[in-house]
């Protein structure tokens, strides 16, 4: 009679590339049926298929080769570093790190890397350190009528088949105006050099929404348009998302812009951490 080879028998190189084929979680699950389980669920074999084909360009364009991010002991350490320590890249323009849920790349782009009307204007915006941010600056705007941020980023640097939202990460300081529902929403985009970008509507002011207060300030021809409202993240910022995309490949430049033109209103008090790019939910 053939006997049937036991799975925790079976040789280490076989089980690794079981191990291969399934997730960070069900590795560090199996890694505790038995100790050859073990052996191969935490080798760099296993662990190197979870990270992204191009990590070893990502970590060699590290801003800080001190960072504790880049300290590691095995692929599986540099995954889950990567997972819980965004790491900065490209002289401290973007920040990188890895959806644990999904495993794709996610990156925020610096406000020294975008495009800020007026940004260098003293009298009307300033750059200030803030400790809460993963950037050595962030962008205070003092005072203009004419609100444009615009960010970009390579399609490459992406995870391919993957649906991404961008979405801009800010604050707002105890004094401001002109983000109400009192005043014009901005228009806001996301495409590429091989898309039509579609523009929606979306308020940065950080009040509490109901549904009541919110109809009341949105005219009846505009309640069926698509507006974003922000929501507060775990690290206290707000964000409000800017759009979505379905990046196949290389599809250029990813385009994303936050314009508040038309009624040319006082703003004041928009605290800019950066826009983040990273996979929808369900992807």
């Amino acid at each position: 009679m053939e006997m049937e080879m036991e799975i925790p028998s079976m040789p280490k190189k076989c089980i690794s590339s079981i191990l291969s084929l399934t997730s960070p979680e069900d590795a560090i699950r199996l890694s505790l049926v038995a100790s050859n389980f073990r052996s191969a669920a935490d080798s760099d074999a296993v662990w190197e298929t979870f990270l992204p084909s191009d990590y070893k360009d990502i970590i060699s364009r590290a801003f800080d080769f001190s960072s504790s991010s880049l300290i590691f002991e095995s692929k599986k350490d540099l995954y889950l570093r990567l997972c819980d320590s965004p790491l900065l890249i490209d002289d401290g323009q973007l920040c990188f790190w890895l959806d644990k849920q999904t495993r794709k790349k996610c990156y925020m782009i610096a406000p020294r890397a975008l495009h800020i009307s007026w940004g260098d204007t003293p009298g009307c915006w300033k750059w200030i350190s803030v400790p809460e941010s993963r950037f050595p600056e962030v962008a205070v705007l003092l005072s203009v009528c004419w609100l444009e941020i615009r960010g970009r980023i390579k399609s490459s640097f992406l995870s391919p088949k993957t649906t991404y939202a961008a979405y801009l990460v800010f604050k707002l300081e105890d004094e401001h105006n002109g983000f109400t529902l009192d005043f014009e929403a901005a228009d806001v985009s996301v495409g590429t050099n091989a898309s039509t970008s579609q523009t929606r509507s979306a308020f940065l002011c950080h009040e509490t929404w109901h549904q009541q207060s919110i109809w009341a300030h949105v005219p009846i021809e505009d309640i069926n348009q698509k507006i974003e409202y922000p929501n507060k993240r775990s690290d206290g910022w707000f964000e409000v998302e800017l759009g979505e995309i379905f990046i196949k490949r290389d599809d250029g430049n990813l385009e994303m812009s936050v314009l508040e033109t038309k009624k040319q209103h006082r703003k004041t008090g928009l605290i800019v951490q950066g826009i983040e790019v990273r996979p929808k939910k369900g992807n």
